[in-house]
């Protein structure tokens, strides 16, 4: 059976991808470490569009859990013809403020799990010849950010990746896109442990909805793209970043972090 593995599927962007490809008549896997949520999110979505939703609860940053997730398909006749990696974490604050236990997890799911699962599913998509593999950037990705410092490097190695296999696979009918929100509402700032006092240090006042960054991917698979932006803000913000050199973004993204942040040690 043809279907859609969706990582990080029990809220937020995955959420919204899960809901939005069901009401488009996608079988799906869902994939995330609540297996309440995954349950009733799958019996929601089954009942709503007559579709076949599945799950397995899962933690990414568990070094066998590409492995659990590949063998598990293989067993159900799954054919994995979307693989959508969306699953991650962020941080907001000093990097001495985050234990290194909590930065390694971050680092091993936001890019070992992404590279773990494409290299997975890659070569069945390449036997076919078909296949859309959407990898869920930042556009913290494209400049180091203080303050950010992992996550923003995590998102860059999800960058470089993304493009190169682009080109790799863009001869043999695998599109391979990457997916760049800003801030969204999600609980990305709850899981980072950013609290409600340090919020705006991150973000803008207007959050992008999930669903609307889902709309910003679905019309770039659609258009054949290679790097989506998702949100006006942020595209205008990238052009402008784009002609800022390196050392000048930095210097003003760091002040304008120290000015918010009330670090103790300055």
């Amino acid at each position: 059976m043809k279907a859609t593995l969706i990582t990080g599927a029990s809220g937020g962007i995955g959420e919204a991808f899960a809901k939005r490809l069901a009401a488009e008549k996608h079988n799906l896997l869902l994939i995330a470490r609540s297996e309440n949520k995954l349950q009733l999110l799958c019996e929601e979505l089954a009942a709503k569009h007559a579709v076949n939703v599945q799950y397995i609860a899962a933690d990414l940053t568990k070094p066998d859990a590409d492995k659990i997730i590949f063998e598990e398909t293989e067993k159900r006749g799954l054919e994995i013809e979307w693989l959508i990696n969306n699953a991650g974490i962020g941080s907001g604050g000093d990097f001495l403020e985050y234990d290194l236990k909590s930065i390694m997890e971050m680092m091993h799911l936001n890019m070992d799990a992404m590279v773990a699962l494409t290299h997975r599913f890659l070569p069945q998509m390449r036997a076919r010849k078909s296949g859309k593999i959407i990898n869920v950037g930042s556009m913290a990705g494209f400049n180091p950010i203080p303050y950010m410092t992992v996550y923003a490097a995590s998102k860059a190695f999800v960058q470089s990746f993304t493009q190169a296999l682009h080109e790799e696979n863009r001869l043999l009918n695998i599109q391979v896109m990457l997916l760049c929100p800003g801030a969204t509402e999600t609980n990305f700032f709850e899981a980072a442990k950013i609290g409600p006092d340090r919020k705006s240090s991150f973000s803008s006042k207007e959050l992008e909805t999930p669903e609307q960054v889902v709309a910003s991917a679905l019309k770039g698979i659609q258009k054949n793209k290679t790097i989506v932006v998702s949100g006006t803000q942020n595209k205008i913000l990238r052009r402008i970043l784009h002609f800022v050199p390196n050392s000048t973004a930095l210097s003003l993204f760091g002040k304008q972090m120290r000015s918010q942040l009330n670090l103790k040690y300055l």
